[in-house]
């Protein structure tokens, strides 16, 4: 039988799968983060457990690792839940599926929700390209340092941190970033007292300079395509090479201005200009 690990909820019990409640109620084994948080969500949502309970978390999972490997070995299924959200990401459960993998026994997931994702869609930043960057170091200096090596990224990033912490966190991803970077601070998504903020950095810094509580998401734009300075004739040639395979002019135009970061009226004056000398 298979290592599943499962999503579970990140605030509301009713966002808990029928698949889930499934799993709670048959399984062999659960290895949960916190045995009485999983006492609680199997009250919530109405399940009582059979399997043997036992705690999986940062501090003992070398030791129980193995432990839970002889179950599966032996044929049990083994259900792997954290406090909310997905095992192994930024929770316990990296080093158990490795294991498993290592030994080719089966893995698989209950899908379930997940914060990265969940802030990442209410953001209103883009999200067709990504990057899940998790908890930054807890030193200042570690993480600004770490900042500096992601100022480039053109992909919005998801973050995790702790809400002691934030405020500091926010004020140097503004000196690191630059103050004016748009941002989206989630806070308690999906319970009673959710709060998203969004703004630029150093205004975000600003309003979450004092006490904060709760489980904290942040999500930030990805930095802007560097400045290329291209003539207009080689904007009008970009142009012309992709209208000559097939791709619309207007189309053309607007793919050339977001490969170069050049604005898009930049652009179509450069065609238009390179019409009027060439003639039509």
């Amino acid at each position: 039988m298979p290592l599943l690990l499962a999503g579970v909820p990140i605030g509301q019990p009713g966002d808990a799968s029928i698949r889930l409640r499934e799993a709670l109620a048959s399984a062999a084994v659960i290895a949960a983060e916190d045995t009485r948080r999983l006492t609680r969500l199997c009250h919530d949502v109405g399940v009582t457990y059979t399997g043997r309970l036992v705690s999986y978390f940062d501090g003992n999972e070398s030791e129980r690792t193995p432990l839970l490997l002889a179950a599966l070995r032996a044929g049990d299924t083994v259900l792997l839940v954290t406090d909310a959200g997905m095992p192994s990401v930024s929770d316990p459960g990296y080093r158990l599926v490795a294991a498993a993998a290592l030994e080719d026994l089966p893995v698989s997931c209950l899908p379930g929700p997940s914060a990265v994702t969940t802030a990442l869609a209410v953001s209103g930043l883009p999200s067709d390209r990504f990057c899940f960057e998790g908890f930054l170091p807890r030193k200042g200096g570690e993480r600004r340092a770490r900042l500096v090596e992601l100022a480039a990224e053109r992909r919005t990033a998801v973050y995790f941190e702790a809400p002691h912490r934030l405020g500091e966190c926010l004020a140097d991803m503004a000196a690191v970033f630059g103050g004016a970077r748009r941002a989206v601070v989630c806070r308690e998504l999906t319970k009673t007292h959710e709060e998203v903020r969004r703004g630029s950095l150093v205004e975000l810094a600003e309003r979450f300079s004092g006490e904060v509580r709760g489980e904290v998401t942040v999500v930030v734009e990805g930095a802007p395509a560097p400045v290329v300075d291209v003539s207009p004739v080689e904007l009008a040639r970009l142009v012309a090479v992709r209208e000559g395979t097939g791709e619309p002019r207007k189309e053309a135009i607007a793919g050339v201005a977001q490969e170069l970061g050049v604005p898009r009226r930049e652009v179509y004056s450069a065609v238009l200009a390179a019409k009027t000398v060439v003639g039509p």
